[in-house]
């Protein structure tokens, strides 16, 4: 945002960088830096100008917020969200190696088994973003790939039958179509069986 003494923001933010006890600029004083960080260090994916302003902030039901921002060079656009880094478990493999959880490598992994099917994003992010906050309460270092993949099968159960068969064929390893089709038949019983409780 421009400062309101000179109204030059980027001229007035590199005097800030190189001196922060300077006098003179009170808009770049360490209260106002203090009070109004989520407007700075963010530029516009656009543009890639380091000028923009906070229009509206939300906050979602797992702490983290919502910023819908505008560009004040080219007028753009667009939503940046704030989450807590919390710690998560190494996830154990079943070759015994061990990798940090990955947010975006089991958003793309989901994605691909949901591919042109009627499951939304905001389904995808809500499923991972809760897979994420149970393996943050587990209170564990470690903890196995077994119980993401689970929570995954689970999720997508819920979500869309045929995504969740797709990811089945690869995480439980259903390698000849006899096994495709066990698994295909279970999904129908479970699926008669709820119906008729109704």
């Amino acid at each position: 945002m421009p400062c309101s003494y000179c109204e030059k923001y980027s001229e007035c933010y590199n005097r800030f960088l190189s001196n922060p006890n300077m006098q003179g600029c009170r808009r770049l004083s360490p209260l106002y830096m203090a009070r109004n960080i989520h407007s700075f260090f963010m530029r516009c994916p656009y543009c890639q100008h380091a000028d923009t302003k906070v229009i509206d902030t939300t906050h979602d039901a797992r702490g983290g917020v919502r910023r819908r921002r505008e560009c004040l060079q080219c007028k753009e656009r667009f939503t940046t969200y704030e989450r807590a880094v919390l710690s998560t478990p190494m996830l154990v493999k079943s070759d015994g190696t061990r990798e940090e959880f990955d947010r975006e490598k089991l958003i793309r992994g989901i994605r691909v088994s949901c591919a042109k099917r009627p499951v939304s994003a905001a389904d995808i992010e809500r499923l991972v973003g809760e897979i994420e906050s149970t393996l943050q309460t587990l209170g564990k270092p470690e903890a196995s790939s077994r119980v993401v993949g689970d929570m995954v099968i689970a999720g997508l159960k819920e979500l869309d039958q045929i995504a969740y068969i797709r990811y089945a064929i690869v995480y439980l390893g259903l390698d000849d179509l006899q096994a495709v089709q066990t698994e295909i038949n279970r999904l129908l019983d479970e699926s008669a069986h709820a119906e008729s409780r109704l």
